[in-house]
């Protein structure tokens, strides 16, 4: 449906489609299926992350209803909150420029939920200009062991601080 409209949009007006554009489109589609009777409605938000032609980096959160919203990081789902929140104590611009940073800063965001480690965690990375890559099991292990060990790090630091004072 989706890809079907970016051709659609790319013959018509002879320019790429853009994220919001596409985000929009998906939303109206939700809730059309929800308002019209006789129709299964969509039951579940989605999010979805690309690039405009411009090269800037887009993430929109549809929901069933037909609505739309643009973030800069966002989780859905159970504990979508939680993460939510840790997000918008801990994300800056300075660590979204910096790929290792960002990686690190979501598995963070995870494990604020994820009680067994690494083995409830996929990834996904997009880049742009290259395919979505879906991050191996030892990649995301090896990862969580490291931000456990630099959380860890925090914790000693700060009671060590409290300890002084």
């Amino acid at each position: 449906m989706a890809r079907v409209e970016c051709q659609s949009y790319r013959l018509t007006v002879e320019d790429p489609v853009s994220m919001s554009y596409i985000a929009r489109h998906i939303a109206s589609v939700k809730q059309h299926f929800t308002q019209r009777p006789g129709l299964r409605p969509f039951g579940l938000s989605t999010l979805i992350v690309g690039f405009d032609y411009d090269g800037s980096a887009h993430l929109f959160q549809t929901d069933p209803s037909g609505t739309y919203h643009e973030w800069k990081a966002n989780a859905i789902g159970r504990s979508g909150k939680t993460v939510r929140e840790f997000l918008e104590k801990h994300y800056t611009d300075e660590i979204a420029a910096n790929d290792e940073a960002c990686i690190k800063l979501t598995v963070r965001a995870l494990l604020e939920v994820v009680q067994s480690g690494g083995k409830n965690i996929e990834l996904a990375v997009m880049r742009r200009g290259k395919p979505l890559e879906i991050l191996d099991t030892k990649t995301v292990e090896k990862l969580v062991e490291e931000t456990e060990k630099e959380r860890d790090a925090e914790a000693e630091a700060k009671k060590k601080a409290a300890g002084k004072s």
